[in-house]
């Protein structure tokens, strides 16, 4: 058998391409089928290896890289398992367009009939769950295909790309050595300004227009910013839209849809004109509302063509718009009317005060946002009632410090999402804001937490229910089933990885528990008890 630390191999070319491509963090879980890379992987100055404790964890924690950094996460797995533990993580990628390359090993001989240990068709599951698959046949050029899967994942709409990584052609000589490299995408200058004309007429035509700002916006902040600074034009956003533009600006009114906020949704109702930017309208922003654009024009501006819901379809790049637009200095008259009754609005809300024994999650969050707000951290939460309420009561003002699951709404995203985000910006405060029930689906990151001295902040919201899911039980169904849970004692759990852990039952103790987890060097938990039927 040919010695394989003394040919050049697949594996040896797969690790200097990711290098050469500026990969610096991997996250994964070693098996039979990768450990050519793994030994490969164990040579590279560059790259850091995070050893993780489930697959699907890998992913999430990629996906809070990715997010966090505005690069391209990368993951590895072995094959079988190792890859179908990763699905809910790739989905997750997907609905979000969180730009990752999942590394999966396949077994040699995948082709062959009869049964193979650890061989699952890995195209065939994968298809439905991400934008592309590439599978390396022994033809092939392996820094090519990895060239091209980043390129795939990262331009246009973003998302996760897996390469399917056979173990014998990892393991073979690598004899492609004059292929061309895959040339850096650019986005193309493309002259909007027939379209610019249509939307300049929709908008003077108007005398209510709102901004609303989805995910797709990311890498538009700025321009938004300026935009919205020479338009004053009210800004709503979606959930994955939060942070992209100034939370605390006076034009901002929050988030819309089923868990928005009451200024957003009204300002929506009254509008004429939508200016919808980087936004699917999901059903979770639209509330399954077919009169959604009924008494107003929507104009979308994002990077996949929308559904009919609108009055003019823009495919483009909203940074390459908003761009041309600031371009055309008699875009709009800024409505002085309409201004003063989105003030009004805001003004109008008054807190609900509930009375009850037991501390509030509204009440806990907004003054975690008032005692981080120092630090600006970024926040990454798992799915739930804290999710909302989280995107309600912080102030982000900044891209890249809000990430959640949106599209599809995972539970167990938080934590390890929170490791990858700490990874890509060490520099900064990293919260887990999560609830009792997802905490306990992928807590065994703590461990991960824990081998890597990661010092993430994971503030749980104990009120012993799957809260969300109560509450619709409530609404909908006039009682709640099996959603009542039994949880074990956070703090001893903290114990049992040596990590610091503090209970909190009572507002006076709630910030010296604050304080003590953000001065303390590691990984800490705040594990507070709050009401169990709190309603958002």
């Amino acid at each position: 058998m040919t010695n394989l630390l003394q040919i050049k191999t697949s594996a040896s070319v797969l690790v200097k391409t990711l290098s050469s491509l500026g990969v610096d963090s991997i996250f994964g879980y070693p098996g039979a089928s990768v450990l050519s890379i793994y030994n490969e992987l164990s040579k590279a100055d560059t790259i850091k290896h995070y050893l993780v404790r489930h697959e699907q964890a890998a992913v999430h924690a990629a996906e809070g890289y990715a997010r966090a950094s505005g690069k391209t996460g990368v993951v590895l797995v072995t094959s079988g398992p190792g890859f179908t533990n990763t699905i809910t993580g790739i989905a997750n990628a997907y609905a979000d367009s969180t730009p990752l390359v999942i590394l999966a090993g396949d077994v040699a001989g995948a082709d062959k009939k009869g049964k193979i240990f650890q061989s699952v068709d890995i195209q065939a599951i994968a298809g439905s769950c991400c934008k592309k698959t590439f599978k390396l046949n022994p033809q092939d050029d392996i820094a090519q295909i990895i060239q091209e899967a980043f390129k795939e994942a990262s331009t246009g709409v973003k998302g996760p790309v897996v390469v399917i990584l056979p173990r014998n052609i990892l393991e073979d000589e690598y004899r492609n050595e004059n292929r061309a490299s895959i040339p850096a995408a650019k986005i193309s200058k493309k002259d909007f300004s027939v379209e610019l004309k249509e939307f300049t007429n929709l908008l003077n035509a108007s005398k209510r227009p709102l901004i609303l700002i989805g995910g797709g916006c990311i890498d538009a902040s700025a321009e938004i910013e300026q935009f919205v600074s020479v338009l004053q034009i009210p800004v709503v956003s979606t959930l994955m839209g939060i942070g992209i533009y100034p939370s605390e600006n006076n034009l901002y009114l929050g988030m819309i849809g089923l868990n928005g906020v009451e200024p957003a949704n009204e300002a929506l109702k009254q509008c004429d004109l939508l200016i919808a930017l980087g936004t699917a309208f999901s059903d979770r922003s639209t509330c399954k509302n077919n009169d959604f654009t009924k008494n107003r024009k929507v104009v979308s501006i994002n990077i996949c063509r929308n559904s009919g819901m609108s009055e003019l379809n823009i495919t483009a790049d909203v940074k390459c718009f908003i761009e041309q637009c600031l371009e055309n200095k008699k875009l709009f008259v800024p409505q002085e009317k309409w201004r003063m009754e989105v003030d009004v609005l805001k003004e109008n809300i008054i807190p609900l005060e509930k009375k009850s024994n037991f501390l509030q999650s509204s009440y806990v969050l907004e003054t975690l946002s008032e005692y981080t707000r120092y630090y600006e951290p970024v926040v990454v939460t798992d799915v739930g009632q804290h999710q909302m309420l989280t995107a309600e009561f912080f102030n982000f003002n900044k891209p890249r410090k809000f990430i959640t699951s949106g599209g599809l709404g995972t539970m167990g995203f938080g934590l390890p999402a929170a490791i990858g985000a700490y990874l890509a910006k060490p520099e900064n405060l990293v919260l887990n804001i999560t609830g009792d029930g997802s905490f306990q689906m992928n807590l065994q990151e703590l461990a991960t937490c824990r081998e890597h001295h990661i010092p993430v902040k994971i503030i749980i919201m104990n009120n012993s229910y799957l809260g969300m899911v109560r509450q619709m039980q409530e609404k909908f169904y006039n009682n709640c089933y099996q959603v009542e849970m039994t949880n074990p004692d956070f703090t001893k759990i903290a114990e049992a990885y040596d990590l610091f852990a503090v209970r909190v039952r009572t507002k006076e103790e709630l910030i010296p528990a604050l304080e003590k987890a953000i001065r303390h060097q590691g990984t800490a938990i705040v594990d507070i008890v709050i009401d169990s039927f709190e309603n958002i």
